[in-house]
């Protein structure tokens, strides 16, 4: 189990520490100095053990009653904060929008990541499971704002008030809590597959279609199919920015926190199991539907598929958002804090779609002035 606690110290100068992922290191801003996460963490042993009787105790609590569940529920180890964990963290609310964000003592929130209200109020953290895993940012803030910036760059209709005005330093690292399932499907899928023929009988060309009953039928494990489980994050951005590299989950440790906002979560993952059924059901019968070739068409007929639940654990996977309007209209934009994956809907400019369509048809005109002239 990783290091529990929550305010890390530059052992050299005592200066906040924050995770640097280009490095892969926790670094202090004042001395400059570096560690290995594993390192300081060793530093805290004292602590960390306390942490780890905080979280077998609470495991063991929750373990009980999930003895007697039944056999087609999620089944959830995830653990309380300790007091000690919870003193460290800060909420914020956005009066707004009702958005909650958490974030670690030293990091300043100024304004809500989803609405760009700039009036946060401090407010008491509670209420939240601890995470089981975490991936770290790998991609920092002056890369994502050049891929934004690339995003920008070429798109014709773009009104310049909006490149220069919407404040792309202001990009904000957040981590988003994602739901885990695991389990399995089992799967049936009926196809009508046709096959035509066509041959010649006297004066007449016949074409013959023959028809094929298809039967598929197959079992698909799954394992770490995420769902994002804040109502606010808009689950298209969530899909689009897909995938994450599960190969570096890391457990859970708040020396990945510091100078990174999180979104506090308010959908369970009992609430989200519907939407993790689903995926998972379109994943089997995509899974099915590969296997039949040799048809000339393929329609199904019927397909039903069988979800037997397993863990679900809870995660933070990092992602890169700003907030900008433009026009009183608002625009979200959101970035794979791993990949640099972006997705985001810009605002088209009606003066410079006017001057293009006026650009292409004065030499429409011309040509169709020739043409009338030569007939």
């Amino acid at each position: 189990m990783a290091t529990q606690v929550t305010n890390y110290q530059c052992p050299a100068c005592t200066g906040p520490l924050h995770f640097e992922g280009t490095s892969g290191r926790l670094e202090c801003e004042y001395c400059g100095s570096s560690f290995a996460v594993e390192e300081i963490e060793a530093m805290y042993a004292q602590k960390e053990e306390k942490a780890k009787e905080s979280f077998q105790q609470a495991q063991e609590t929750a373990q009980q009653p999930q003895e007697n569940a039944a056999e087609d529920q999620w089944t959830m180890e995830s653990s309380d904060w300790t007091a000690e964990e919870a003193a460290g963290m800060r909420a914020y609310s956005c009066p707004s929008c009702g958005a909650e964000i958490i974030c670690d003592q030293n990091t300043a929130a100024t304004s809500c990541l989803y609405c760009g209200n700039p009036t946060v109020v401090p407010g008491q953290f509670s209420g939240a499971l601890k995470p089981d895993f975490i991936i770290p940012f790998k991609l920092e803030k002056d890369q994502a704002v050049q891929n934004l910036k690339k995003y920008y760059k070429g798109k014709r209709f773009l009104p310049k008030a909006f490149t220069d005005g919407n404040h792309i330093e202001e990009l904000q690292g957040v981590y988003v809590p994602f739901w885990l399932f695991d389990g399995s499907s089992n799967g049936y899928a009926a196809y009508d597959g046709t096959r035509t023929h066509t041959h010649v009988e006297g004066d007449y060309r016949v074409t013959k279609t023959d028809h094929y009953l298809v039967e598929r039928s197959g079992v698909l494990k799954f394992k770490r199919v995420p769902v994002d489980g804040s109502t606010k994050m808009p689950d298209a951005h969530m899909d689009a920015i897909e995938p994450f590299d599960y190969n570096e989950l890391k457990p859970f440790s708040t020396a990945y926190l510091p100078g990174k906002l999180a979104d506090k979560y308010d959908q369970t993952a009992e609430q989200c199991k519907s939407r993790a059924v689903s995926r998972v059901k379109n994943s089997t019968e995509e899974m099915l539907r590969e296997t039949v070739t040799g048809y000339e068409a393929v329609h199904k007929t019927r397909f039903d598929a069988n979800v037997t639940q397993g863990q679900v654990k809870y995660a933070m996977l990092p992602v890169w958002m700003l907030h900008t309007k433009w026009k009183d209209k608002s625009y979200l934009f959101a970035m794979n804090g791993q990949t640099g994956k972006l997705i985001g809907d810009l605002p088209v400019s009606g003066g410079k779609v006017a001057a293009w369509m006026a650009g292409i048809s004065v030499p429409l005109m011309a040509i169709l002035a020739v043409l009338l002239l030569i007939l």
